[in-house]
């Protein structure tokens, strides 16, 4: 059996072929047959270009359909797909291709390839040379046989050294997850998807387009999130994938409320905790219960409210079919219900280890193959789950991970900088925001704004502090370690 994830994919629309696949605003619609047809002129060009089964594509493209034939295409002839952020810069680009070492690497005519290290393949959106070479080739038809443990994906996260990895997502991993959240979520051919994700990222990727095209359903394609713009394009959909800040930013439109939803049936948020009271307001305004779920990078989604049940605020609901969670010490022991712990995962969408690092990190893994994810939860008697923590220090801005140690290493080389410790701070709009709290040599050498500069120079923007604190000194606690805890307790509040 061919478990390519583009031929599961393709079985999925099959039935609705010559239907709407994907609409976007001001633009005629793109039928399933026609996306396939496009994904193969794709995949003759990739192949034209020397890509092979396992090579990887690395892409840094600004979101399009283009963008989306372009993945599509790498999984239908067995290559590895590696998106990359539009907002990295060309250092962070750099060090991911260098460790990738993809066959290509497909950019943005917008950018410049980083220099010296891989020739570029210039274009992916509508009028790119690349589209309209794909458009004028010969389609290539085959779909490469795959096996479910074959890699389709990498998709690189920030370390809590700073230095990123490269979770190595296979074929099984991302069609499962898939066929479970369809069945799930009662998605249909009759469903309208509303997309307003980015498509670098997990979610907006793998679990919308995924679940979307297992089901058939149309995907009412937006170039970003822009408020207005989305409340006007609810009409026209029966669903939405988002991450928290849609919904407080929904909500900050005047009037916004019941007569906006009139068609839509769920609602889904995910990429870092909803706040409780956007919970309430949402219901309280438009009739509707947010939907949470979550899950990482590395296993695709793991828990998720009930569609029919209830939705908890503050809950992440109950694993997913076919996933296996417990919340355990730090000896990997479980801790009795309603207790809090770490949470540790296994299920076919748990991805198989970091790129190049073979070895299974006892950090990272159990020796019974359990992921240790590094979250902090607790599941009630009955397996709802809720997050209250995280044992890294990561921070989730906007949906987007950012490790504290990537940004303090850029600060701390400032010249009169002594040392920097980055906090995230509860924020209604972003979820987290990420503070800089700086003690610095005597004088005022250094400045908020030389330190801006230096995150600007080395850092995607939603990297960059949203506030910088000057403090003579950081706490510690007795052995000497920067006490994060008080200082997120002492900024709450002081995002801006």
């Amino acid at each position: 059996m061919d478990e390519n994830l583009y031929s599961i994919l393709r079985a999925g629309f099959s039935e609705v072929i010559d239907r709407a696949a994907f609409v976007s605003p001001g633009e005629p619609s793109v039928s399933w047959r026609e996306l396939d047809d496009l994904v193969a002129g794709f995949a003759s060009v990739l192949m034209s270009r020397g890509v092979e089964p396992g090579d990887r594509v690395v892409a840094q493209v600004e979101k399009s359909l283009g963008a989306v034939a372009l993945y599509l295409a790498t999984i239908r002839i067995g290559a590895v797909f590696v998106p990359l952020n539009t907002a990295y810069t060309d250092a962070e680009v750099a060090s991911f291709l260098a460790d990738a070492e993809p066959r290509v690497f497909v950019a943005s005519t917008k950018r410049e390839s980083p220099s010296g290290v891989m020739p570029e393949l210039l274009g992916t959106t509508i009028t790119s040379p690349l589209w309209s070479e794909a458009l004028s080739v010969k389609p290539a038809r085959a779909v490469a046989p795959r096996t479910k443990d074959d890699l389709a994906a990498i998709v690189y996260t920030s370390g809590t050294t700073g230095r990123s990895k490269g979770a190595m997502l296979s074929h099984g991993n991302l069609a499962s997850n898939a066929a479970t959240l369809v069945k799930l979520w009662e998605m249909t051919a009759s469903d309208v998807l509303l997309h307003a994700l980015p498509i670098y990222h997990v979610h907006g990727l793998f679990v919308a387009l995924h679940t979307a095209m297992l089901a058939g359903a149309t995907t009412l394609f937006l170039a970003k999130f822009d408020a207005e713009v989305v409340r006007r394009a609810l009409a026209g959909a029966t669903m939405m994938m988002g991450v928290p800040t849609f919904y407080t930013r929904l909500l900050a439109l005047d009037g916004f409320g019941r007569d906006d939803c009139g068609g839509m049936r769920l609602f889904i948020s995910g990429s870092a905790p909803l706040l409780a009271d956007t919970h309430r307001e949402f219901e309280e305004r438009t009739g509707h219960r947010i939907l949470e779920r979550y899950g990482m990078t590395e296993t695709g989604m793991l828990t998720s409210n009930p569609l029919r049940g209830e939705r908890i605020a503050g809950t992440v609901g109950f694993a997913l079919p076919d996933v296996r969670i417990r919340v355990a010490d730090a000896t990997g022991a479980p801790v009795p219900a309603g207790d809090a712990g770490v949470l540790e995962v296994a299920g076919p969408n748990v991805f198989a280890g970091y790129w190049r690092r073979p070895e299974r990190s006892p950090e990272d893994f159990r020796p019974d193959g359990y992921f240790i994810t590094g979250d902090i939860g607790v599941a009630a008697a009955g397996g709802r789950i809720t997050l209250v923590g995280r044992a890294k220090d990561l921070i989730i801005t906007g949906g987007l991970n950012v490790y504290p140690k990537e940004v303090e290493e850029v600060l701390d080389a400032v010249d009169g900088v002594v040392e920097s410790a980055v906090i995230g701070v509860p924020d209604a709009d972003f979820g987290e925001a990420i503070v800089a709290v700086v003690v610095r040599e005597d004088g005022d050498a250094v400045t908020a704004e030389s330190l801006e500069t230096a995150a600007r120079t080395s850092l995607a923007r939603f990297k960059h502090p949203r506030r910088i604190e000057f403090v003579d000194a950081l706490p510690r606690n007795a052995i000497g370690k920067v006490q994060k805890n008080v200082l997120r307790e002492r900024y709450a509040g002081r995002a801006r």
